[in-house]
């Protein structure tokens, strides 16, 4: 199955490196969309792009995703690493996907950027029943917003369920750093399972 089948079947990807291989930071908003629409209706008909219509989905995919810095004209680059990530998700839900799949979501984003970004992606799992999974490397952000995880090390799956037994497992397999942060425990349990 080749990737524009996975998208047809209701499967979205967020790209974790959103300036390489999310948007094109040269054009606009609304050519980053024509770049992943232009098969969709309204926006495309017999393979010809309306210039208009797309300029109109921009528009509503702006306020939707509450894009702030721009207008469908707006040249990506030029937009905040948040705002970025925004358009990213918007690209991304397009098709309406059943099941988003996001790769270190919040990268190069700063703590206000990173807290936007979570309330958006916890509101759209709310709101428009996608599921959502995420990987990242950041324990407390799997912790906080993961409500299955899962932990892999060096391809070995360490662990499997909701982060309050993770706790206790980190708890139970490394008593030693049980006091300390969850991250430097996390880290001891790590060690401990042999990675």
């Amino acid at each position: 199955m080749g990737v524009q089948e996975h998208f047809d079947s209701g499967l979205g990807h967020i790209p974790e490196d959103r300036q390489r291989r999310g948007l094109v930071l040269e054009f606009s908003i609304a050519e980053n969309i024509a770049i992943h629409d232009y098969r969709s209706k309204p926006d495309s008909r017999f393979g010809w792009l309306s210039p208009s219509r797309l300029i109109e989905t921009a528009r509503r995919l702006i306020q939707e995703f509450d894009v702030r810095g721009g207008g469908p004209r707006t040249r990506a680059g030029g937009l905040s690493g948040g705002n970025q990530q925004r358009i990213n998700i918007a690209i991304g839900l397009l098709a309406r996907p059943s099941v988003l799949l996001l790769d270190e979501p919040s990268v190069g984003l700063d703590p206000r950027q990173r807290a936007r970004l979570w309330e958006f992606v916890v509101a759209l799992a709310a709101e428009r029943g996608t599921t959502v999974i995420f990987s990242t490397h950041d324990i407390q952000e799997a912790e906080r917003y993961g409500g299955r995880l899962l932990v892999l090390a060096d391809g070995e799956s360490l662990f499997d369920g909701p982060a309050a037994a993770l706790r206790e497992a980190v708890r139970r397999e490394a008593p030693e750093a049980a006091d300390r942060d969850f991250e430097t425990a996390f880290v001891a349990y790590l060690h401990h399972r042999g990675h």
